[in-house]
């Protein structure tokens, strides 16, 4: 994987990535297809909006429909016939989620499926395996997310998982391009907390590979605790990944709180590689992330809004059920270029979401996307011509609401 900057603008930046199906700007915003497929639209009509990365699932691809038959038809890319860049988690959030069904162990977790109840473990090992058989382009290492709000020592002691499970993530993808070498079973684990030599390579698995391996990414944990989260990037750094990760924020816990650690932590992650915030997708929220030089982001915010019926415009967030719309004739935004905004009106969405049409939620989330994918493009440019801050600032007073809530 390759990274290069382009521009900057105090501590906000642009750049470009590069994997195995293509390349990304950044600051990119990655739509959320968690089964395989973003909830309610096409691979082409994401195209034709603009996306050029999407995020996937690994816990939820794993249960259903299995690694193994996406690989067996040749990989992720063509099961949902997308041929541009994935990035799949590792489903360590999802595992985390599921706090009643599952136990953490030194060596991963066992947990119970949320589907049918059967019992499965997940670690490091198994996770960079299914990620792998998947065809993601970027794959992203095991951890432990740590829950809001929690103690120090429990958030030390998650912290130390996180660190061993990222040592064997990577000494897993190591000896796969090594040529599949076999480690010994049981092996790795043991590592202290600092060490810079990764965990030795695991027994090989997987039969065949895709011609080419994801890039790997390291997840910073810590909580709330700036020393932690200092040392867990000092940590990751020296182990060396292909680009850093944020996780364990917006779980929760106070928005200025999730400031102070995004403001922290930024300058502490290495200059060169991508800065990944994880789950963190409020217009506001990323406003203040990209001014702190962060490049991706991932949210189901904009998908999850247009099928409760709230939209983003440039005039702010507006709720389509509202009376005020049955007899507006208008488009729901007047400066939007998207195919719902050039050819249905207010009046016309807000029957389709009270009638509860399907049509509804494929046009509510075909402009939210569109608005999310038009609005990083337009701040990659504030970027490069040095005007981010007037950018931020007309965004935040239009968005202001989003802070309140």
């Amino acid at each position: 994987m390759y990274f290069f900057i382009s521009g900057m603008d105090g501590n906000a930046r642009t750049g470009t990535f590069e994997t195995n199906h293509g390349s990304v700007l950044t600051p990119a915003f990655m739509p959320v297809g968690t089964q395989g497929t973003v909830k309610a639209l096409s691979p082409e009509e994401l195209i034709s909006m603009g996306a050029e990365i999407i995020l996937s699932n690994t816990y939820h691809l794993y249960l259903r429909p299995g690694h193994e038959i996406i690989r067996s038809v040749g990989g992720l890319h063509r099961f949902m016939n997308w041929d541009r860049p994935i990035l799949t988690d590792s489903g360590g959030f999802q595992v985390f989620s599921l706090a009643s069904l599952r136990k953490i162990r030194e060596d991963g977790v066992e947990f119970r499926s949320h589907i049918d109840g059967s019992l499965h473990f997940l670690g490091p090992d198994k996770a960079m395996e299914v990620q792998i058989a998947l065809g993601a382009d970027i794959a992203m290492a095991f951890d432990e997310c740590t829950p809001y709000p929690a103690d120090y020592d429990y958030t030390a002691k998650s912290l130390e998982l996180t660190a061993k499970w990222a040592r064997r993530c990577k000494a897993y993808l190591e000896s796969l391009r090594a040529g599949g070498s076999e480690g010994q079973k049981g092996e790795g684990l043991e590592g202290r907390r600092g060490a810079c030599q990764p965990s030795s390579p695991p027994v090989f698995q997987p039969s065949d590979l895709p011609v080419c391996l994801p890039a790997l990414f390291g997840i910073v944990q810590g909580g709330m605790y700036k020393d932690l989260r200092a040392g867990s990037i000092a940590e990751l750094s020296c182990i060396g990944f292909d680009g850093y990760a944020v996780g364990g924020l917006s779980v929760g816990e106070p928005r200025e709180e999730m400031y102070d650690i995004i403001e922290f932590i930024a300058p502490c992650m290495p200059a060169g590689s991508p800065r990944y915030l994880m789950g963190v997708g409020g217009l506001i929220d990323v406003l203040i992330a990209v001014e702190n030089g962060f490049d991706m982001f991932d949210c189901v915010m904009p998908t999850r809004n247009a099928r409760n019926g709230t939209l983003f415009t440039s005039r702010g967030r507006i709720s389509i059920k509202r009376t005020e719309f049955k007899d507006d004739a208008g488009p729901l935004d007047p400066d939007c270029n998207c195919y719902t905004c050039r050819n249905y009106s207010r009046a016309y969405l807000r029957h389709l979401f009270l009638a509860k049409e399907i049509l509804s939620m494929r046009l509510n989330t075909m402009h939210n996307l569109h608005f999310y994918l038009d609005f990083f493009k337009k701040m990659r440019t504030s970027i490069q011509d040095k005007t981010f801050a007037a950018f931020k600032k007309h965004w935040e007073e239009i968005f202001k609401r989003d802070i309140e809530d």
